[in-house]
Parts: structure tokens; C-alpha cells; sequence
């Protein structure tokens, strides 16, 4: 059932709770009513932290929230308009990046719509019952270490605001990043104690104890805090009340939505436009009608693994000349291959086959292929499937497809990777991430007991891609590993254009593909050339705007 909260937001809206400025921290982040009476019963409470929901859930490039666009800017995943998240991608980003000022800004007007319902949520505690106030001040405290989380992953130090500002004390100074990890992680401890285990009907989409836990453990391992990682996740295992989801690749569809492996989901609803996105618009083929601007790498295709489990560059089962078949099937669920079929049509992106099959009519007729005549068809030679649906197909820019943010194999990966860092490579761990393996629609080789740290390491790390490619964590994935450098530099390939690779690239431990072997790779397709400076880019730069206007916020190295 489609979440109703946004259509209690619309009258948060008229209320006045907006952003009115955008200068520094959002300095004045409320109008309307003044904090003197504001507010003034249950109902308000209420429908102030039913717009944080909305704030939080913000699209800072083409009409998609933030994680479906974050992969794009990694080195599985390339943005071909010229954007800021292209120019984070490819290294050349400045501290006028607009990526990361929409990012830093709508962040912190989150956090201060937070701070201000935290610093005024007690003028109705009397007028409130018991469960409504205690929830509705757990929500508000999750959303803002939410928001810090991602924050400190992409920035590092940043200020710390826990109340609402004035002018007076407007310039705020950097916390370091450890002392923000703390603070986060005591508010997802505290908040889960308040939230409730779940919500039905209208109350869909609000965060619960398992959301809090779950984000407390990807909190602490990106922040190699393993033994907390490893706490929060089996605390999160041991609500079971959350199971995978047979089928991988309905998840990201409209029958995936009701999943008990979501733990947390962005909602939307189209009517009345209250709340969609474009995702599919900017992620179909050309033949389906989309724009094909977020596309796959050819390194990622190449990474998924045969069904023995092994690599490409070492299983008897790969074939160059059928190189999509006996693969894990998780490829084909994630990415559209050539040969396959995609939104009814075949897709195929060899620049010879001019024509294709369209499977919308019956019997199916032969149409020019725009996937490979089209000058802006996919220039990897491939296209992303997640949310991307068939229902959508008549409206394909106002999409209601829930957003994942977390779910449960993620959670099974983070409790595997933690054990294991924590040098207590037990059951558990090899449960974890088999229990994500072995799912009904995947049935990958279940790995075997008598792993080395380095060789659990290896697998789980690879893991992580196969699971999770196009859902945002690549970047985490890749600062938190201290791999972001060799990734994300050199060129970023995409497909053979009237062709396929001779053989198979070699697939390093950390599950990055190099094609120095490659007999034909000249004949790859240089999307483009990246550089990655190791003592700039793993942060990215504070907007230079707020550096100016506050002497005491310092700049990020190299920016």
C-alpha cells in the first residue's frame, strides 16, 4: 500500500514550515509560526515530523533522490549529461561543485527542521500522549543523524548543530568526524528505544527500531567501529521480523514494495503530485523511450562472477563469445545486456544492428533500433534495470516506485564484513552472507568454512558489488576500503562497439577489473580518462560559499 504521510505534508506546507532562506545552515529554517507558539497541540507535532520525511527526501540532479544517483559517479557507473556529479566522478570537481552544495544545503536545512521541532517539541508534551510525543521525538532525532551519517561520509568533519541557530550564533565551526560518529550512533541508539517495530496503513514509511539499528550499523562500519557494526546488525537480526526477498529482481519493481527485507524506503505517491521521481526517465533504453544518462560500466558487467562462484578470468563455465551466460544471475537482474530483453524490446547495443524486435505489439514487428543508431543510446552498451518498471511506462518522469535506503542484505553484509574485521570469523558470518547468496532467484555456491581473513575479506567486499550496485553505497564502499584510488582512476570503459572482448579481464581481490590482458582492448569504448587525487578526493569539498560567509569553517584539503 502506497504511504499517506505526504498527504498530511500538504498541510505542514501551508502551515509555513519551509525553508525561507538558503543563506548559511539555513540560519532562519522556519517561517510562519514564531517558536513562541509553535507548537501548540498534538495534530502540529504530528505534521511537522511528517515534513521531515518529505525535506529528507530530496533530488539533487534529475529528478532522483540522492543514493540512485551516487553510483553514477563511481567507478561502476558513469552520468553522461556534463553535471557536477560527472565532474565528481571524473576528478575535476571545484568547491563550487553543485553536486555537494545541493547536498551540504539541503542537509542542513533538514537538520535545522529537526532542531527546531527538538527545541520546541516540549511545549507539547503535556498536550501529546505518551507514545505520539516519545515517537515523534525519536523520529526527528533519527532523521537528523541520518542526514549527519551521510554528511560525514562525503565530507568528513562538518559542523555539528544540534539547536536552532541565530545570528548571533551563526558561524559554526568543523567537529571532528569522530566526535559527529559518536554523537550519531548515541541517537540511533536512543531513538530505536522509542520507535516502535513497525507501522501499517497510512503510518507506512516512517522509521522503526529496526531502521534505526540498521542505520547505527552501517553508521559504525564505515567508520571502521566493528565491534558496533557487528552489535547493531545482529541486533537488527535479532528483531525477526525482516527476511530477503525470493525474488532479486522484482525488489526494485512496484511488487517489491511490501518486501520484508525493506527496512526503509523513501515513499512516493503520484496523486496530485505530491511526491515522484524520474528515475526510470533517465535510466531506459532509447528503444523504451528514456534518456540512457546513468549508465553501467563495462567493469562491473565484467565482475559479476560465473554460477561455480568464480571469476571470470578463472571459471571454465565463462565463455568470450556468450559472455552474459552462466553468470550470477544478480548481473541480469541489475543490468540490461545486449541480447536480452528489456522494456519489451531487444536490446541490443552492437552499432551494427540497426534493427531490432519490438515485443509491445503481437505478433512482434522489427523496428529501427534506437539503442544502437540513436547518438545518445547507452555509450557503455548497457543500461541500469533497478526501478525501472513497466508500469511506469506511460508516465516514465513521475514514477512512484519506493526508494530503498536500507534492507536486510545489507544488513547480513555488514554484520559478515564487521565479524570478520573483528578477527571472529565464526558461523554467524558465513550464515550472513551465504543466507544473501543462496536467496531462491540467486542460488550462488554457498562459500566455504576455512577462510582466511584476506580471502573472507576478498569475498565479501565483492559481495557488497553484486548486491548492491545502483542503491548509493559504492562510494562508502570505496573510501572505507582506501581503494578509491585505484578505482576511480584511469579510463572508464564501455563496451566493445561491433563486438566482444577477446577474453576476460583479470578481476583483482577487491573485485577491480583490469584489461591490460585484453588482446582487442583497443577496441573498448574510452567513455572518458579520470585522475583521483589521493590527499583531495575522498572528501568532497565544502561549498565555497560557506567558507566565505564563515571564516571559521575551514575548506577541505587541496580545495
Amino acid at each position: 500500500m502506497k504511504n499517506k504521510i505526504y498527504c498530511s505534508i500538504i498541510v505542514f506546507l501551508l502551515l509555513g514550515l519551509s525553508s525561507c532562506q538558503k543563506n548559511y545552515l539555513d540560519k532562519t529554517p522556519l517561517s510562519g509560526p514564531s517558536d513562541e507558539t509553535y507548537f501548540s497541540n498534538q495534530d502540529e507535532l504530528v505534521l511537522a515530523v511528517n515534513g521531515l520525511y518529505r525535506y529528507a527526501n530530496y533530488a539533487p540532479l534529475d529528478n532522483m533522490p540522492l543514493n540512485l544517483l551516487l553510483d553514477n559517479g563511481t567507478d561502476i557507473g558513469w552520468d553522461r549529461n556534463n553535471s557536477p556529479l560527472q565532474s565528481l566522478g571524473k576528478g575535476n570537481q571545484d568547491s563550487n561543485n553543485g553536486l555537494a552544495i545541493s547536498v551540504w544545503t539541503e542537509a542542513y536545512k533538514v537538520i535545522a527542521k529537526c532542531n527546531f521541532i527538538l527545541d520546541n517539541i516540549d511545549k507539547v508534551k503535556d498536550k501529546s500522549t505518551v507514545a505520539i510525543y516519545n515517537r515523534s521525538k525519536a523520529e526527528a532525532r533519527f532523521i537528523r543523524a541520518y542526514t549527519y551519517q551521510y554528511l560525514t561520509d562525503y565530507f568528513g568533519s562538518v559542523p555539528l548543530i544540534t539547536n536552532v541557530l541565530t545570528l548571533e550564533t551563526a558561524q559554526v565551526a568543523k567537529t571532528e568526524k569522530a566526535a559527529i560518529v559518536e554523537f550519531i550512533l548515541k541517537e540511533f541508539t536512543e531513538a530505536a528505544a522509542d520507535l516502535p517495530l513497525n507501522y501499517s496503513g497510512a503510518d507506512a514509511g516512517r522509521a522503526t527500531r529496526g531502521t534505526a539499528l540498521a542505520f547505527k550499523a552501517r553508521t559504525a562500519l564505515n567508520n571502521a567501529r566493528w565491534a558496533e557494526a557487528a552489535e547493531a546488525a545482529k541486533a537488527v537480526m535479532d528483531l525477526k521480523i525482516y527476511s530477503l526477498h525470493n525474488n532479486y529482481g522484482t525488489l526494485f519493481s512496484y511488487a517489491g514494495q511490501s518486501s520484508p527485507e525493506i527496512i526503509w524506503a523513501f515513499q512516493y505517491l503520484k496523486a496530485s503530485r505530491t511526491k515522484t521521481h524520474s528515475t526510470p526517465n533517465a535510466l531506459l533504453s532509447r528503444n523504451g523511450l528514456g534518456f540512457t544518462n546513468k549508465v553501467p560500466s563495462q567493469s562491473l558487467v565484467d565482475v559479476y562472477p560465473c554460477t561455480d562462484g568464480l571469476n571470470i578470468d578463472q571459471s571454465p563455465l565463462f565463455d568470450p563469445k556468450a559472455p552474459y551466460k552462466n553468470r550470477d544471475p544478480r548481473l541480469t537482474f541489475t543490468i540490461a545486456v545486449p541480447g536480452s530483453v528489456f522494456y519489451n524490446y531487444q536490446f541490443e547495443t552492437h552499432r551494427d544492428s540497426v534493427k531490432c524486435w519490438n515485443y509491445n505489439t503481437t505478433p512482434a514487428t522489427r523496428v529501427d533500433n534506437q539503442d544502437a543508431l540513436n547518438a545518445f543510446a547507452t555509450f557503455t552498451g548497457y543500461c541500469w534495470k533497478k526501478y525501472v518498471d513497466l508500469d511506469d511506462k506511460a508516465d516514465r518522469s513521475n514514477s512512484e516506485i519506493n526508494v530503498i535506503q536500507i534492507r536486510y542484505a545489507e544488513v547480513l553484509l555488514i554484520y559478515a564484513e564487521a565479524k570478520n574485521e573483528l578477527g571472529q570469523l565464526d558461523q554467524s558470518a558465513y550464515d550472513a552472507i551465504n543466507l544473501v547468496r543462496a536467496r531462491p532467484s540467486v542460488n550462488m555456491p554457498l562459500i566455504p568454512a576455512g577462510q582466511s581473513t584476506a580471502s573472507f575479506r576478498s569475498l565479501v567486499r565483492k559481495e557488497r558489488l553484486y548486491e548492491l550496485a545502483m542503491e548509493g553505497l559504492r562510494l562508502s564502499d570505496l573510501r572505507r576500503w582506501r581503494i578509491a584510488d585505484k578505482a576511480m582512476t584511469g579510463n572508464f570503459y564501455g563496451r566493445v562497439q561491433r563486438g566482444l572482448l577477446a577474453g576476460p579481464p583479470q578481476i583483482d581481490e577487491n573485485g577491480l577489473a583490469s584489461y591490460n590482458n585484453v588482446a582487442n582492448r583497443a577496441d573498448m569504448r574510452v567513455i572518458e580518462t579520470r585522475v583521483f587525487d589521493t590527499g583531495r578526493d575522498y572528501l568532497w569539498p565544502i561549498p565555497n560559499i560557506e567558507t566565505v560567509t564563515n571564516p571559521k569553517l575551514i575548506q577541505n584539503p587541496k580545495y
